[in-house]
């Protein structure tokens, strides 16, 4: 462990990059805005090239040189270090995600803080028990036994790139199963909530045995520094989780080199309401999930499938529920929704809203943009055709876009009709409901308001949603390599 002063203001502006366990600060440096007042909150070390170059050579060097690869014990005893002090420091945490990202304390307490620590642990008791080797016993091949079994190692060398949204559980799911694996990391925080990213490094640095080169966070606005992650052949793996077009983009440049590539991307997932649901439970469910940190996610269920006949009901409670939605202020404990993440990503969803209403689409309530700050009213679109843009493309607002259907089929189709396949939702009876989700392509699926987001479940999605599968036992194993060894027995 480095020397380093105990952190007690993880709001100051000095942030540093952690690159071959040193914390470095750099010439340049861009700032980092608070989303609920539109003010600076900080700066951030806005990297270049070189050093992105010395992040991957810092971790190349360590996996190649240090015991962390080959060392279970110590990476169990190191992720329970790294687990204390995000333990320890989980106010200070909590102060600068809501800060940073305009997360409510109820986010914090879940999906955007307390969730992501326990994801240390997990994979910490997880790396205890996990079998690294598999006997396969014995064949008889050209008259001789063979005896064969399976080495899990790692998989080497990590980038691993973040998106804005939820930083803190994006970051812990990638960096947790890499360690817990023997990879060694270099973490890119996302530009516009660096400063939450690069407190990681600051705390592995101050309070765990993680050998230098290790763990490397780094923050910066120039795509090139990105670029160099992706396309650098000391990389073995890319790990990254963001928009569908820029997912794309990173598996093109990754394939030169053939790197291992892991994307978690974009959704359009459905909720679907079946005609002997619950319409009220629906309703509520519907409404909440999808002002959630504003309708900043990517498994949030944007568009709501309900029976054509029952389509007025359902819109109407919808609608009464969003005008119960309390936002603005996150640091207040009554806040449910807080504010976009940027003027320019509230004026892209107004952009999409309007355009939506243009093509036909009745706006029901919402539509409005509310300063100081990047707040947009949570927003309820009917009469919305499902080939439409708003039907077919991430919003990443609070925006619901409800779609009428005729039969269990048609509801089907519908959710179905997307390049996207990441999560959904149904309602109705148990049997019923669970037949409908069955047939949805999609990695996850809530029924009846069922939660299924934990440590220890997989997360991914289907078609172009992603590659590949976080958290769970799934998680661990998208960072390991298998080799297969065999020897003649005398």
């Amino acid at each position: 462990m480095q020397d380093t002063p105990t952190i007690t203001d993880l709001k100051r502006a000095d942030r540093k990059m952690l690159i071959g366990g040193e914390l470095r600060e750099t010439p340049r440096t861009f700032p980092s805005v608070n989303p609920a007042t539109g003010e600076v909150l900080g700066y951030a070390p806005d990297a270049t090239v070189a050093d992105a170059e010395a992040a991957v050579a810092a971790a190349r060097e360590a996996f190649d040189t240090t015991e962390w690869a080959t060392d279970t014990a110590l990476r169990v005893r190191c992720l329970r270090q790294f687990h204390q002090a995000l333990i320890d420091h989980r106010a200070e945490l909590a102060a600068l995600t809501t800060a940073e990202v305009g997360a409510t304390a109820a986010l914090c307490a879940g999906a955007q803080l307390d969730q992501p620590i326990d994801i240390v642990r997990y994979y910490a008791e997880l790396l205890a028990t996990y079998p690294l080797t598999e006997d396969l016993g014995n064949i008889e091949s050209r008259g001789m036994q063979h005896h064969r079994w399976v080495e899990k190692e790692a998989a080497g060398v990590v980038a691993a790139i973040i998106a804005y949204n939820y930083p803190n559980q994006l970051a812990l799911a990638k960096l947790a199963p890499a360690l817990a694996a023997g990879c060694t990391v270099v973490l890119k925080a996302a530009p516009d909530t660096p400063l939450i990213t690069l407190v990681l490094g600051e705390l592995i640095a101050a309070h765990t045995d993680i050998p230098a080169g290790v763990v490397n966070v780094i923050s910066g606005a120039d795509p090139a520094v990105g670029a160099v992650l992706t396309t650098d052949p000391a990389v073995d793996m890319v790990t990254f989780t963001g928009s569908t077009p820029t997912g794309r983009a990173i598996m093109a440049a990754a394939s030169a080199t053939l790197k291992k590539v892991f994307l978690e991307l974009g959704g359009k997932s459905a909720a679907i309401v079946l005609d002997d649901a619950d319409f009220a439970t629906a309703a509520l469910f519907s409404a909440f999930s999808m002002v959630t940190h504003a309708g900043q996610g990517c498994a949030l269920t944007s568009r709501l499938l309900v029976p054509a006949r029952h389509r007025d009901e359902i819109v109407e409670l919808v609608k009464n529920n969003f005008g119960l939605v309390r936002f603005g202020d996150p640091t207040d404990p009554q806040t449910y929704m807080g504010p976009l993440i940027s003027e320019k990503q509230r004026d892209k969803v107004d952009s999409m809203v309007q355009r939506a209403v243009a093509a036909g689409a009745t706006l029901v309530t919402g539509g409005e943009k509310v300063d100081p700050g990047f707040f947009y009213t949570p927003t309820l679109l009917t009469d919305v055709d499902p080939d439409s843009e708003i039907a077919q493309e991430e919003v990443f607002g609070p925006v619901l876009a409800v779609i009428a259907y005729e039969d269990d089929d048609d509801a089907v189709r519908i959710a179905n009709n997307s390049i996207y396949g990441l999560s959904g939702a149904v309602f109705g009876s148990e049997e019923r409901a669970l037949a409908v989700a069955r047939r949805i392509r999609t990695g996850t699926f809530s029924i009846n308001g069922g939660n299924y987001f934990s440590p220890d479940s997989p997360f991914g999605g289907f078609k172009q949603s992603g590659i590949g599968r976080e958290m769970g036992r799934a998680g661990l194993e998208e960072f390991l390599e298998y080799k297969t060894f065999a020897t003649v027995v005398s």
